[in-house]
């Protein structure tokens, strides 16, 4: 077997070991009933690719009704959703592996037609600049408030549920990011304009969370977050800002920073002379504080090798589908049989719930790599939302 470095353990600063640096990337299937609670072939899904991974992260599940952002999405919303999601902590933590939570809202990411009726909310009411969207109603004070709250209520249904940690997912054009864009937050109040004003809302709910979990008695919980480091708009996201929060967030008390990313050495959008990789100006914006985690085009071991010689963690998403036993095969010195493909036949081995397989078949045929003479070759986003890449 090949000494990997990703293949060696990693401790946060919570004294919490992880055992290995692989990391399930948090990753879109629909497969939850249309209440938000997990079905057994989401469940049974998720078992199989634990167990050989170091963290298992789920998909996104939303924090309120309001904060829902497509169909088949899971929920932390509500105390109805723990028995089954304490099943699902448990299938994800087999052998060592640990259980996260991704939690988010969709904010203006949504339509009156999933939120049954409701006008979607945002920061401001400016529309998202995405088919069949609508103009959101902008959030009240006191529905900020909510919001915040509706977080920590859900981080306290992951504890009861036995999850290892949560991540807050403030990534892929949602709510969290919608505060922190000068696109969708053009508020004049305390929550908007400045800078410093729009990392407000992320950070109140980095300390609404901490302080759940120090009420739960739970030291060793972990709080992960994600970001997104650019957008295109303009006004919009653009690096510098992002290298000003993110000093913020290492110091905020989280235990890792995810970045949401295509590839792992992408450079900026926006800049094209510059060709340093955004991970790298992250990781020195982090100044060692916090650990990074880093997601895209991983697909070998060699990818996996490289990118853990520049950060801590390296997240997996497509190659997951794929290759639920990515990590035991290498243990196994068994590389060889390592599935890079797809076919029909796979699904049942795989556990592909079918909401998920029809997906990856017909919107996102070509991320599937199946193995047919069709595929097109692709680059893909692990990990946001359905109307954008998968």
């Amino acid at each position: 077997m090949a000494k990997y470095n990703f293949l060696t353990p990693f401790t946060l600063n919570n004294g919490v070991t992880i055992k290995n640096r692989i990391v399930m990337a948090p990753m879109t299937e629909m497969s939850s009933f249309e209440n938000g609670i997990v079905t057994n072939d989401e469940i049974e899904y998720y078992r199989l690719r634990s167990g050989g991974i170091g963290m298992e992260i789920t998909g996104c599940a939303n924090v309120s009704d309001l904060g829902k952002g497509f169909e088949g999405e899971l929920s932390a919303s509500k105390d109805a959703v723990l028995p089954q999601l304490s099943k699902l902590a448990q299938a994800m933590k087999s052998n060592g592996t640990k259980a996260v939570l991704q939690i988010f809202n969709a904010g203006r990411m949504t339509t009156s037609k999933i939120l049954r009726g409701e006008q979607p909310r945002s920061a401001s009411a400016i529309r998202a600049e995405r088919p069949g969207l609508e103009i959101p109603q902008e959030m009240t004070v006191e529905e900020i408030n909510q919001v915040i709250s509706d977080f920590g209520s859900a981080t306290k249904r992951a504890i009861q549920a036995g999850f290892d940690g949560v991540e807050i997912h403030g990534a892929n054009t949602y709510l969290i990011q919608q505060f922190f864009s000068p696109n969708s937050n053009q508020r004049t109040d305390e929550w908007g304009g400045s800078l410093e004003n729009r990392m407000r809302f992320p950070l109140a709910i980095i300390k609404e969370l901490q302080r759940v979990v120090k009420n739960s008695g739970k030291k060793d919980f972990i709080i992960g977050y994600r970001i997104s480091p650019e957008e295109i708009e303009n006004p919009g996201i653009h690096l510098e800002d992002t290298l000003q929060f993110v000093p913020k967030l290492a110091d905020s008390g989280i235990h890792y920073l995810h970045v949401s990313m295509g590839n792992v050495w992408r450079t900026s959008l926006n800049n094209k002379d510059d060709q340093e990789p955004i991970n790298q100006k992250i990781k020195a914006a982090l100044n060692g504080k916090i650990p990074l985690m880093v997601v895209g085009g991983v697909e070998t071991p060699a990818d996996a090798s490289k990118s853990t010689d520049e950060f801590e963690f390296t997240a997996i998403g497509r190659e997951l589908i794929r290759e639920p036993k990515w990590v035991e095969k290498i243990l196994s010195d068994d590389e060889g049989s390592i599935r890079y493909k797809l076919s029909p036949s796979d699904v049942e081995e795989l556990a592909i719930p079918s909401p998920l397989w029809d997906f990856l078949t017909t919107v996102f045929r070509p991320i599937a790599g199946l193995s047919t003479e069709k595929d097109p070759a692709a680059n893909f986003m692990d990990s946001v939302a359905p109307w954008e890449k998968f």
